[in-house]
C-alpha cells in the first residue's frame, strides 16, 4: 500500500469524501486563481505562470514566476508558493495539500514538490520539452522516490497554454 493510501485509510471514520462534482468545481476555482497569478507575472515581465497551494479548500500560499525580477533561477511559481506555504505552516512538509499550477512543473519544481510531500498536483498546460509530470519526464509519480504525487493535467489547458503562446509570440 502506498503512503497516500495508508494516510487515507487512517482518516477518521465518518468523514465523507467530497463528491466528484465538488472536487472539479474546487479544482476549477483554484486553477482560475493560479491563472490570475500567471497574468500578474506577465504584467511584471515574467513568463506567465502562477501557482496556488490548498488544503481542505483553504489557500495556504500562492506564487508566480519571479526569476527575472529577483535574479533567481529558482524563483519559479511553484517554488515561490512552496516557500510561502512552508513559512505559513512553519513546516517544510506540506502533507494533504494540492498544488495548482498553470504550467506542468519542471524537474527542479518536481523535486521540490516531492520533498515537500505535496499530495496532488493539478496543472493546466503540458510542457513537452521539460515537463516532469509525464510529458518529458515522469518524476512526480516515480517509484524511485519515497513519495508519489498524484497528477492531473489539462485543467483550463487552452487558457493556460494560450496565455503562454501570446506571451512568447509578443517577445519574438
Amino acid at each position: 500500500m502506498e503512503n497516500n493510501e495508508r494516510r487515507e485509510a487512517r482518516k477518521a471514520p465518518g468523514k465523507a469524501a467530497p463528491d466528484a462534482s465538488a472536487l472539479v468545481s474546487d479544482d476549477l476555482k483554484w486553477m482560475q486563481h493560479a491563472l490570475a497569478l500567471a497574468v500578474h507575472a506577465e504584467t511584471e515581465g515574467e513568463v506567465p505562470v502562477g501557482a496556488v497551494i490548498v488544503r481542505d479548500d483553504g489557500m495556504i500560499a500562492e506564487g508566480w514566476n519571479q526569476p527575472v525580477m529577483s535574479h533567481d533561477p529558482t524563483a519559479h511559481a511553484e517554488v515561490m508558493a512552496l516557500r510561502a506555504a512552508g513559512l505559513a505552516e512553519k513546516n517544510y512538509r506540506l502533507p494533504n495539500t494540492t498544488l495548482y499550477v498553470t504550467l506542468e512543473p519542471c524537474v527542479m519544481c518536481a523535486g521540490a514538490i516531492i520533498h515537500a510531500r505535496v499530495n496532488r498536483v493539478v496543472y493546466g498546460a503540458a510542457d513537452p520539452r521539460v515537463g516532469a509530470a509525464g510529458s518529458a519526464f515522469s518524476l512526480l509519480g516515480s517509484d524511485q522516490f519515497n513519495h508519489r504525487v498524484r497528477v492531473e493535467g489539462g485543467m483550463l489547458e487552452s487558457e493556460c497554454s494560450g496565455l503562454l503562446r501570446r506571451f512568447f509570440k509578443a517577445r519574438r
